[in-house]
């Protein structure tokens, strides 16, 4: 890890992001460990699938609803979830300007 890898705001991570014209749109900036951040702002549809390790999304901008093993919440800017290993999940109903932190960890089926 170089001196600058260990921070990075938010313009600099929207930059790295692939164009508007790519569905999946993330970029991971960070990696240490098991632990890895990046930015994930999707357009028109969220078709992740579920994830071996825990993750948290730090909603940066926009707003809809996200789904998690059959449960729907709205979201917003600010607001913190938390998605355990193997979770179905997905944001749905998302404004055009939708981007969240995410933040994965841990060993491979979660932490329990």
């Amino acid at each position: 890890m170089s001196k600058h890898d260990w921070m990075f705001g938010l313009q600099e991570a929207v930059e790295r992001l692939p164009g508007d014209e790519a569905q999946f749109r993330s970029h991971y900036m960070l990696r240490h460990g098991t632990m890895k951040v990046g930015l994930y702002a999707p357009r028109a549809d969220d078709r992740q699938t579920p994830h071996a390790q825990d993750e948290l999304y730090i909603v940066v901008s926009g707003q809809g609803e996200f789904v998690k093993n059959g449960l729907r919440r709205p979201f917003k800017p600010q607001d913190v979830i938390f998605v355990e290993a193997g979770a179905e999940h997905r944001f749905e109903n998302f404004s055009d300007d939708f981007a969240t932190w995410v933040v994965f960890w841990g060993q491979r089926g979660g932490e329990h």
